[in-house]
């Protein structure tokens, strides 16, 4: 019942059919106040230099867009880079250095599921998580990071950086903000991004099954278990016979969801993200597979931008 109701408001705010459609309509005068408060924000934010290079990868819809696996491959190529983001899901509040130049030093329940991927994928980076993105920039500072890549930092107005929007390969039809849809900035803004990439033309995601982090294929019978936003995206990576269990995005699980799962899939193998693997990982559970996901970037995308951008901190 609960996986209907995710499918359903998933529907609702990127392709909503008729009876969605009306909702969406009535909801507009919130839409449209919400819309007013965030150019108002915008308009009188004043940017603040924190005196190093922060490049932020954001989105400007609600959910995954590729943003993660984005600064893997972004940060990958920097020494002495870190990684900032809120952390959605951890049970910690502030400020936690989850890793420091590839040394982990909290667990999962304290990092959040994206911050731990990031942590295990980025062994010579260091990653931090706090609500407060301007203090975690100034801790990297105090760390000796040279760089900053802020996750899901387009929002953050107050902060001068350079903009990289990920862009999705399929437009959503609903073209509303909240409540009315599933855009979280006024689709114009893509405008004001220093570097918009949209997937399927300036990226692509690569899909790699392991077990054990070695590569393999999956067996016939396969049950994809994920707590990540928009689930469908990841069929079409997948056997098309293959069925899916999801909860909502950053969802802890628990042992008896596990227990429930094998229960009902007893000839089943799982399959999940990466994301969802730093949280299953303790369960230990048998025929357990990856969607091992990388990003390759077309190699005629400009990056001269952001690199004067960078340089531009180490005149």
């Amino acid at each position: 019942m609960k996986q209907k109701l995710y499918t359903w408001i998933e529907d609702y705010l990127f392709f909503p059919n008729s009876f969605q459609q009306l909702i969406s309509f009535l909801l507009l005068p919130l839409t449209f106040l919400y819309m007013l408060i965030i150019l108002l924000k915008r308009t009188f934010a004043k940017e603040i230099d924190l005196g190093i290079p922060v490049i932020s990868i954001g989105n400007i819809i609600v959910g995954g867009s590729g943003k993660t696996p984005m600064a893997i491959k972004l940060a990958s190529k920097y020494e002495k880079a870190c990684v900032i983001l809120r952390g959605y899901g951890r049970e910690s509040k502030g400020l936690f250095v989850v890793s420091k130049f590839g040394e982990i030093l909290v667990d999962t329940k304290t990092s959040g599921d994206e911050a731990m991927l990031l942590a295990k994928s980025l062994t010579n980076a260091t990653i931090i998580v706090s609500e407060d993105r301007v203090k975690a920039i100034l801790k990297a500072k105090e760390l000796n990071c040279k760089i900053v890549f802020l996750d899901d930092g387009f929002s953050k107005y107050q902060i001068k950086k350079f903009n990289i929007l990920l862009r999705p390969e399929k437009e959503p039809t609903n073209i509303y903000c909240l409540p009315s849809g599933g855009y979280r900035e006024p689709k114009g803004l893509y405008a004001c991004a220093d570097l918009e990439l949209k997937e399927g033309v300036d990226f692509n995601r690569v899909i790699t099954i392991k077990k054990d982090y070695k590569n393999t294929t999956l067996p016939e019978k396969v049950l994809l278990l994920t707590a990540i936003s928009k689930p469908k995206r990841l069929l079409e990576f997948l056997p098309k016979d293959t069925k899916m269990i999801s909860f909502p995005d950053h969802y802890n699980f628990v042992i008896d969801d596990i227990k429930k799962i094998q229960d009902e899939y007893k000839d089943y193998s799982i399959v999940t993200t990466g994301k969802d693997l730093v949280k299953l990982d303790k369960f230990n559970i048998q025929n357990l597979y990856l969607m091992d996901l990388d990003i390759k970037l077309n190699e005629n995308v400009d990056f001269s931008i952001m690199k004067e951008f960078i340089n531009s901190y180490n005149t």
